[in-house]
């Protein structure tokens, strides 16, 4: 149970609406209450729709900092199909218009080869074989659906080092956009770093301890630096705080 609780770490803060953040809630409460009631197999498949989650909001975050790269990647898909994936609203509406391990070709954006992405939808092809009456329980243990989470958990890890670059993107992004204080949606940064850059994002925790790393040096040639290291000094200042 531990270290299924460090999925936390990797699901955004802030969510578009309130209907995300409680189907968000309603998953972790399936697994939490399945796991301690000894009904793994169902444990099982709610984590799994968690990892699902995690996964769409990397590519919804690969959308967002890499567009030309991800129209590329629809290259096959129907006009319709593709039409829908550039519009989406919402990551979870990705699932609306594909077959669920069709969404892992977005991950190969991010560097991840044939055989990576093979590891990642793996546990797509298990659900869907437990998802059905088999006369069989995958998961009747606890040593068992421990170990599966183990497994999930490290291809969390594994797909989150790949979106380093691309995180870093989103925050370069938004620092360049946001230099000039008097354009901003809201009159206070902590506000407009909350509204604009993670909750537009949907960042998680671990996403922003990757973008507290960020090279501001690239930002040194532009005629806002001043600015701009300003913004990111203050995002800096504010998330440090409150990872101590």
């Amino acid at each position: 149970m531990e270290e299924a609780q460090r999925i936390h770490d990797y699901l955004p803060i802030s969510y578009a609406d309130i209907t995300e953040q409680n189907y968000i809630r309603f998953l972790w409460d399936a697994f939490e209450t399945n796991y301690h009631a000894e009904k793994y197999e169902f444990a099982n498949l709610a984590f799994h729709l968690l990892y699902m989650s995690f996964v769409c909001f990397s590519v919804w975050q690969i959308r967002a900092a890499r567009r030309t790269d991800f129209d590329k990647a629809l290259v096959g898909f129907q006009s319709d199909v593709e039409n829908k994936l550039i519009n989406a609203a919402s990551p979870f509406k990705f699932f609306d218009n594909l077959k669920e391990s069709a969404i892992f070709r977005f991950i190969k954006l991010v560097g991840c080869n044939n055989d990576q992405v093979g590891e990642f939808s793996k546990f797509v092809k298990q659900r869907n074989r437990i998802a059905h009456p088999s006369g069989t329980v995958t998961f009747n243990n606890k040593d068992k659906i421990d170990e599966q989470i183990i497994l999930v958990m490290a291809e969390i890890d594994n797909i989150q080092n790949h979106m380093a670059p691309v995180l870093h993107d989103c925050l370069g992004i938004f620092l360049k956009e946001n230099a000039e204080p008097e354009e901003w949606e809201y009159s206070v940064p902590r506000d407009q770093i909350n509204s604009v850059l993670i909750h537009r994002n949907y960042f998680s925790q671990r996403d922003i301890d990757t973008c507290v790393n960020f090279n501001i040096g690239v930002f040194n040639d532009n005629d806002n630096k001043e600015q701009i290291n300003e913004l990111f000094n203050i995002f800096i200042q504010e998330y440090q705080s409150e990872q101590e």
